[in-house]
């Protein structure tokens, strides 16, 4: 995946630049404002990158989760200057629509076509992983924003060139504009959700503790908490009420309700405390009347 993110960041950066070049000669603001989203797409791949090799670093004795959350941190950056893109695209087609400047349709089509043509290669190159991670997510959406722009300069084009209506230029910039905010806000709120430990989106805490507590031998379960680390990576903690009982029994209920944890939540990092109310607190006991605690994770 690596390899990939790197050849996409690399020809997304020649299309920039040609599109910069492309929009400065024609005269097109929707060919400019493509030429903004793609110079994101730049700095979005280069960012995903270094947060896959960040989230493959071992833990350590100051991140114990390891580096998993550069991924989030990346994607909201992503997320935010799309968002600022967006608005600078819309305030700026919206002085063009009052004040039309004249454009060249012939190049800027043939810039957009180019352009077209380049980011399908590239969200074809990522289409596999975008749903994975986080931040490929976000980039992906970069790239498949931009390759909808490139399609609207393109009708825009067609539109200037038969009929010389260059407002259609600046209605196309209106339309990248919304296609960029609606991205980022959906990639902003996913980070900031799962930045502030939020359930994974599709679960229930409520249903996570009713499945816990039908598990056999559990009498309660309190002070559960679900959160993501980063996608794919979901953490719980519980404390678990059973009765009083051998170690050996205590640990086949915990291997339940780790095994259906896994199957039916997906979720393998568990930190599950066993309890023994008549037992003075206990955790779990080796024999009746044991008064020492164990623990159980």
């Amino acid at each position: 995946m690596e390899r990939r993110l790197l050849l996409a960041a690399g020809v997304t950066g020649l299309v920039c630049v040609g599109q910069v070049v492309g929009g400065l000669l024609t005269g097109s603001l929707a060919l400019l404002s493509d030429a903004a989203h793609v110079f994101l797409d730049t700095f979005a791949l280069l960012l995903s990158y270094v947060a896959i090799r960040a989230a493959g670093r071992p833990p350590t004795d100051r991140h114990t989760y390891g580096y998993h959350r550069v991924q989030v941190l990346t994607a909201l950056v992503n997320g935010a200057t799309l968002a600022a893109v967006a608005v600078g695209i819309v305030r700026e087609a919206i002085g063009r629509i009052r004040d039309p400047s004249p454009v060249l349709a012939g190049p800027m089509l043939a810039v957009a076509v180019g352009g077209l043509l380049v980011n399908l290669v590239v969200a074809w190159m990522l289409h596999r992983h975008d749903r994975d991670d986080l931040n490929v997510h976000s980039a992906f959406l970069h790239v498949v924003g931009d390759a909808l722009g490139s399609v609207g300069v393109i009708g825009a084009g067609i539109v200037i060139l038969l009929t010389g209506w260059t407002i259609a230029d600046p209605l196309v910039s209106l339309l990248i504009g919304g296609v960029i905010l609606v991205g980022a806000l959906r990639v902003l709120k996913r980070s900031v959700h799962i930045l502030t430990e939020g359930v994974p989106d599709g679960m229930s805490a409520a249903a996570v503790l009713d499945r816990m507590g039908g598990v056999d031998g559990v009498s309660e379960v309190h002070d559960l908490h679900v959160w993501t680390v980063s996608p794919g990576y979901v953490a719980l903690s519980a404390h678990v009420v059973i009765a009083d009982q051998a170690l050996s029994s205590a640990e086949a209920v915990l291997a339940n309700l780790k095994r259906v944890l896994a199957d039916e939540f997906a979720i393998t990092h568990t930190t599950i405390q066993l309890e023994c109310r008549n037992c003075q607190g206990t955790i779990a006991c080796l024999g009746p009347g044991c008064g020492t605690a164990h623990g159980a994770t």
